[in-house]
């Protein structure tokens, strides 16, 4: 099975794998979160600062340094841990809210890549609400690791990035981004360029969560004046600065256009 000649096979798994699972869980669509992994609940990381902050600096120029520089780091993670506790706060919203709709089949369950930070956030929210949610992990050297929120029936661990980015595309109405890295970037514009295309229906929400961090890491409005996306292109966009705000953009979206089951997905 790890030969080369068995690729094939492992791929088709890792299709049927998921689908004979989520039809059993009756896993009707989902709404996917994604973000950093670098990312801690505010209690862990405030716990972090002070014990940096009790620590006497060190009397050698480098070592004083490196101490400054650990304590810049755990005073950006404080920050950023804002996002973890509201990424977990939305999960939990809008999963008591999803529970209305019953569980045969299961609508709108939360989604997210299976690991620590904010992954870890939306299957803690969706699990303080008593529902169910997705992880679909990948399989890296470090960093990634099934968080323990996930559903356990419902804790999947993938080999190749392709066929989890089409499970995270397959049934998704809404995804909703919070700030991260490279690889929250990488499935941003994977699902962006799918609703571009006209591979996902237009009425799927892209919602972008944190305005300041991710208008100075991208100028989204730029590649409209370079002519490089249209202003419709632009406008699959939504954005978000609060649980409120994100919370009631997304209910909307989904009663307006996503309230009828794919009886087809359900078999």
């Amino acid at each position: 099975m790890e030969s080369v000649a068995a690729r094939p096979l492992r791929i088709l798994a890792e299709y049927l794998d998921p689908l004979t699972r989520l039809r059993h869980a009756g896993v009707a669509d989902t709404i996917v979160m994604f973000g950093s992994a670098r990312m801690f609940p505010m209690e862990h990381s405030q716990a972090h600062l002070k014990r940096l902050q009790r620590t006497p600096s060190p009397r050698r120029a480098d070592a004083r340094r490196e101490h400054l520089r650990r304590l810049h780091q755990a005073h950006a993670a404080v920050h950023m841990s804002r996002y973890y506790e509201e990424a977990r706060q939305l999960a939990r919203r809008i999963t008591q809210w999803s529970s209305k709709f019953g569980d045969k089949p299961r609508r709108f369950v939360i989604c997210s890549g299976g690991g620590p930070g904010v992954m870890e956030a939306a299957n803690r929210g969706a699990a303080e609400a008593g529902g169910k949610s997705i992880g679909l992990n990948i399989q890296l050297p470090h960093e990634q690791f099934p968080n323990p929120y996930i559903s356990p029936e419902l804790n999947f661990d993938f080999h190749y990035f392709f066929m989890r980015k089409l499970w995270f595309a397959q049934l998704a109405k809404a995804l909703i981004v919070f700030p991260g890295g490279f690889g929250t970037m990488d499935e941003l514009w994977e699902m962006l360029t799918l609703l571009q295309s006209g591979k996902l229906p237009h009425r799927n929400l892209i919602l972008i969560y944190g305005r300041k961090y991710w208008d100075e890491v991208l100028d989204w409005r730029a590649m409209v004046r370079w002519g490089t996306i249209s202003e419709a292109d632009y406008g699959l966009l939504q954005f978000a600065d609060t649980v409120d705000d994100a919370f009631e953009r997304v209910r909307a979206e989904l009663e307006a256009n996503h309230l009828k089951v794919d009886l087809d997905w359900m078999g």
